[in-house]
Formats: structure tokens, C-alpha cells, sequence
């Protein structure tokens, strides 16, 4: 069963974009102005060939004056940025890794959930909708090193695909947890496999899509960060075969080294899925 429920773009936008601005800016505070130039200029430059390439009209010019005002005005900026720019940029920064394949980060993370320890559960409502999954996996390093006190940061939406923080009368912390892996860094995490879901359409974003002729869609998918002193930082998301939308993801962030094995249960289903962390550069 697919969800179809979103919260207005509105509100999940405007909470996205307050929590971009709080702590997203401080990584590129003294870039050089030539870098600045440089990437302004050749963005500015793909946006003009565009234009003479396929005479844009003054009627088509104005009406993306106007959709670029609804975006800001939605808050949609991260949502737009994250569905449709972020795989590429992420592509680019992680190309160099020996290790595991990480995807975007999507506009839905919010730092220091609660500790759970090496084996534990997210926190849930109770009876929280969907199939119960037990994950577990391994922490090393491209040398075969376990990682233990590594950190496995986990969260994801709930069965109408909404995230807590960012959807109304959700606990703050809910299907959000940090997980510490064991001196052999393994761990182990109890969750609800989560829905497929489409982004808010009732914004700026959703009337691109519907001009466009697209769909709204993203696959069911975990959301991770993994990371361990000395190495790299990993952001994920793990996907589960069988998902109409695993090939044609709004967002283009399904990989196939991303996609889980899930196996049948007593309670539910099982998944095991580790990680290797690169050394830092």
C-alpha cells in the first residue's frame, strides 16, 4: 500500500528552510571569490544557452519570474534543491570513495536524536503503523578494521510518509534514533518499514511537476548517516527491492548497492546491511 497523504508545502517548507539556514551556511564561509565567479558565472551561462537554444518567450520568461518567487514564498528551496540537484552534487563529492555508496540527504535530517545505544528501538507511537524491521549490521573501515563506537544516525517517514518535525501532531522524535555500535561495531535496530511517498504538490514544486507532465514519487527508504572518528562521514538512504518507483525516483537517488534484502520473520522482517567507512582525507 502506497501513501498519498502529504503535509502543505507551506509548512514543510518553511520548516525545512529554517533548519537549512541554521545549520548549513558555516561550510562555505571564506570561499574565494574567483570560486564564487567562476560557478555563478558558467550557471548563469548553461541558464542562457537554454534560452537561445530553444527561444524562450517573454510569456514563458515571466511565468518562471513568477514560479521562482512561489518557491521562495512556499519555502520550497531545500525541497527543490535537495529532489533535483542534490544526486549530482552528492555524485561529485563521493566519487573518490573505496567504500560504501552514499545518496542525497534530502531536506528532512535533524542532528542529535536520542542515544538508543548498539541495540535498540526508534522511537514510536504506539501501535505505529507498518511491518516491524530488525536491521542489523557492521561498522568497518575500507581496511577491515570494525569500528566500534561508530555512530548510525536513522530516520525515516511513517506510514502516511511524513517526517516528525516536519508534519503536525507527530512526537518531536519519532522514527529518529542514533545507534552506538559495540567494540565489534555491530549493531542492531528495531523500526517499521516505511511507505512510499509522494513530495508536497501544493506548492511551487508540485505545479513544476504537474506542467511537466511528472510524477510526485519517491521509493520507501531509510534514511542513514554513519560516521566514526578518522573517517569519512556516509550519508544513505537504503531502499527495498520490488518498489514501483525504485527506477524512476523524483529524486534520482536509488542505487543498486543501496538496495536492501529484507527476509521474512516471526514479527515482521529482517534485514542485514553494514558499512565501510573511508578514511578521512
Amino acid at each position: 500500500m502506497t501513501a498519498t497523504h502529504s503535509p502543505t508545502a507551506a509548512a514543510s517548507g518553511a520548516n525545512a528552510t529554517e533548519r537549512f539556514k541554521s545549520d548549513k551556511l558555516a561550510g562555505v564561509a571564506g570561499t574565494p571569490k574567483e570560486r564564487v565567479s567562476l560557478l555563478a558565472r558558467e550557471v548563469l551561462e548553461a541558464v542562457h544557452a537554454t534560452i537561445r537554444k530553444h527561444k524562450v518567450t517573454y510569456d514563458e520568461y515571466n511565468a518562471l519570474k513568477s514560479w521562482l518567487i512561489s518557491v521562495g514564498e512556499d519555502g520550497e528551496w531545500p525541497l527543490f534543491l535537495d529532489v533535483w540537484v542534490e544526486h549530482v552534487v552528492e555524485e561529485v563529492a563521493t566519487e573518490h570513495r573505496k567504500g560504501n555508496k552514499g545518496t542525497i540527504e534530502g531536506p528532512y535530517y535533524v542532528p542529535d536524536a536520542p542515544e538508543q545505544g548498539a541495540r535498540g528501538s526508534v522511537p514510536t507511537r504506539e501501535n505505529e503503523p507498518g511491518t516491524a524491521l530488525t536491521w542489523t549490521g557492521q561498522v568497518t573501515s575500507t581496511t577491515g578494521e570494525a569500528l566500534g563506537g561508530a555512530k548510525v544516525e536513522l530516520w525515516h517517514a511513517d506510514a502516511d510518509g511524513l517526517y516528525s518535525q516536519f508534519a503536525p501532531g507527530i512526537p518531536e522524535w519519532n522514527l529518529r534514533g542514533t545507534f552506538t555500535t559495540d567494540e565489534e561495531g555491530r549493531f542492531e535496530i528495531r523500526t517499521v518499514r516505511p511507505a512510499p511517498y509522494q513530495i508536497p504538490t501544493d506548492g511551487a514544486c508540485g505545479k513544476l511537476i504537474a506542467a511537466a507532465g511528472w510524477h510526485a514519487w519517491r521509493p520507501a527508504h531509510l534514511h542513514v548517516k554513519v560516521s566514526a572518528p578518522g573517517h569519512e562521514l556516509l550519508t544513505a538512504q537504503l531502499y527495498f527491492p520490488g518498489d514501483e518507483h525504485n527506477d524512476d525516483d523524483i529524486a534520482s537517488a536509488v542505487k543498486p548497492e543501496l538496495l536492501l534484502d529484507p527476509k521474512p520473520a516471526e514479527n515482521g522482517e529482517t534485514v542485514e546491511y553494514s558499512f565501510v567507512l573511508d578514511p578521512a582525507l
